[in-house]
């Protein structure tokens, strides 16, 4: 379960400042025999920190957010940069970057506009999903969401109004 966060604005995020809030923080405050597993994203100083935990509480794991992975993995497949090492991959999978892009672009004309946007919930029980600036939203997630509400904008498209 998610217990707590913490507001690091203005603090330097090094391993043990991160490991000093989650033993202290958490795992101290629920008591080590109650914490089975930490999740965090993948950067390297949150690893740093989960294996400090993990020498001091050895039943404690880490695992990295699945999230962060995929979408780490995605955009690693899709990058020009690495065509050259995986033009193959590349190939097959670039068009997401372009989908990626125009659902972004189709997602901000209507959180742009109230009118539009009003539009679109009267066509849709569903709602848009908003991304967060963390950039950890799922793609997948986002994607999947406009699939669901492609009958919606269809009809938006096509109606009186």
């Amino acid at each position: 379960m998610f217990l707590k966060s913490i507001d690091g604005s203005g603090k330097t995020k090094d391993k043990d400042f991160i490991a000093k809030l989650m033993m202290r923080g958490v795992i101290m405050e629920v008591g080590p025999n109650n914490v089975v597993q930490i999740i965090t994203d993948n950067a390297v100083v949150c690893k740093a920190a989960s294996m400090l935990i993990e020498l001091e509480f050895p039943s404690i794991y880490w695992t990295p957010c699945v999230v962060h992975t995929l979408n780490l993995t995605l955009k690693n497949i899709c990058a020009v940069k690495d065509m050259e090492k995986n033009s193959v991959t590349y190939d097959q999978c670039s068009s997401i970057s372009q989908i990626v892009d125009d659902t972004t672009f189709i997602k901000n004309f209507f959180v742009g506009h109230s009118m539009r946007l009003s539009m679109l919930n009267n066509f849709n029980s569903l709602k848009l999903l908003f991304v967060t600036p963390t950039g950890f939203a799922s793609t997948i997630v986002i994607l999947k969401r406009f699939r669901n509400l492609k009958e919606g904008l269809q009809e938006m498209v096509t109606s009186d109004e």
